[in-house]
């Protein structure tokens, strides 16, 4: 992360709002990568 972006973050977030966050778009970031690699088709409940 940029020291920059890590400023702007400080602005309205504390260090652990920060650090969820970042594990937030971690996780979804393992969940679309996890979810191509099966090539899973989503259920949109229809």
């Amino acid at each position: 992360m940029r020291t920059g972006t890590l400023e702007e973050l400080r602005k309205f977030f504390d260090e652990a709002q920060i650090v969820e966050l970042t594990m937030v778009v971690c996780l979804a970031n393992f969940t679309n990568r996890f979810n191509d690699a099966l090539r899973a088709i989503p259920d949109l409940g229809v």
